[in-house]
């Protein structure tokens, strides 16, 4: 690690993480990356986004993301707050797939399915520092971690990198990259950072007005397992074509929302506009473009009585997460886009966010 990096780095711990498929001394740390009015702190335990501090129209600081205040807390956190899921997030249904004639089976960790890489997924290993720089006109860091064949069930060996950098006026870039070394395997990464724009302790998240681009859904059974339909959103409660207040549709909901959203445009490499959230009071607005052709949108349903930084105590909906992402459960669903990436390809999956603010209506 670099001098720079080190003055950046609030603190090392010397630890025990799961490395490489197995337990090993290594070394935990919170990061910090500066640029103009942002500052962005992490932690290469999962990968995780720890805090976010952007203005308010007017001027004034918040943290926009929920988080611990300690490593204890995020490793045993079981919200995956802020972290890096995989090797395959969401869900598999019943835990397993056929890949060219061979049936694995992987961790099961939420009932008979697995949810977000198993029960020690990308979320709760120790990632590799591999660069870091706090300031400058790009401040970035990455962080990488070999998965081994067999981990979780999963086949084959697979190094993944994942860079955050901040860039132009109040930009955060996130990267995921991943290469098959020797065997066919799914992959699916998810940035999993639950965003509160008036602030981590400001309260649930139901009068954020938010505008998702995608006018079909993946309809999933009452497991949250995709039945292999794809549904138009017009005329439903998953109707944010036009931009809407949260509230205002997720009475008719059981819990709340925990649905993908298949993004409209071009498929593949194209980047392109995902979801936008406004905050009326602090007048802070996030805009998300992706590569990815799917959008997890989640409301906190399973938040309760977390106790985050500062000792603020996390709620139901006292965030929102905007995942994405390739379909959930594609391994099992022939007609989803495929996520089984071959040696010698390489899985990408860009994520850009834009922070600005707008004034409150009267």
């Amino acid at each position: 690690m670099s001098r720079t990096s080190a003055l950046c780095c609030f603190i090392i711990l010397s630890a025990f993480g799961f490395v490489n498929g197995s337990t090993n001394n290594h070394e935990i740390g919170f990061y910090e990356l500066k640029k103009g009015d942002i500052s962005l702190n992490l932690t290469n335990w999962g990968a995780s986004i720890v805090s976010l501090h952007l203005p308010d129209q007017k001027g004034k600081l918040a943290d926009v993301v929920l988080g611990y205040d300690s490593l204890e807390e995020y490793k045993t956190d079981s919200s995956y707050i802020g972290a890096i899921v995989g090797r395959v997030a969401n869900r598999i249904g019943g835990a397993q797939f056929t890949l060219n004639g061979t049936h694995y089976k992987l961790v099961a960790n939420e009932g008979k399915n697995m949810l977000h890489g198993g029960s020690r997924g990308f979320s709760d290993v120790v990632w590799k520092v591999k660069r870091h720089k706090c300031d400058g006109q790009a401040p970035h860091i990455v962080f990488t971690y070999h998965s081994v064949d067999g981990e979780q069930g999963f086949p084959g060996d697979l190094v993944v990198t994942v860079s955050y950098t901040l860039i132009g006026n109040n930009q955060l870039s996130v990267i995921m990259k991943a290469r098959a070394l020797n065997k066919p395997t799914p992959v699916n990464l998810a940035q999993h950072a639950y965003w509160n724009l008036g602030g981590h302790n400001s309260g649930d998240i139901l009068a954020n007005e938010v505008h998702i681009f995608g006018s079909h859904i993946t309809s999933v059974d009452s497991h949250l397992i995709p039945t292999g339909k794809i549904a138009p959103v017009k005329g439903t409660p998953y109707d944010f074509l036009e931009p809407h207040i949260i509230g205002s549709k997720i009475k008719d909901l059981p819990s709340g929302y925990d649905i993908n959203y298949v993004l409209d445009g071009v498929p593949g490499h194209e980047m392109k506009r995902a979801a936008m959230v406004h905050e009326k009071k602090s007048g802070r607005v996030l805009e998300l473009f992706t590569n990815a052709p799917g959008l997890q949108f989640y409301t906190g349903n399973f938040l309760k009585d977390v106790k985050g930084k500062g000792g603020y105590v996390y709620q139901q909906h006292g965030a929102l997460c905007l995942e994405t992402q390739a379909f959930p459960d594609s391994v099992n669903h022939p007609n989803f886009p495929s996520t089984i990436v071959s040696p010698g390809k390489t899985y990408r999956h860009y994520m850009l966010f834009k922070f600005s603010t707008k004034p409150s209506s009267p």
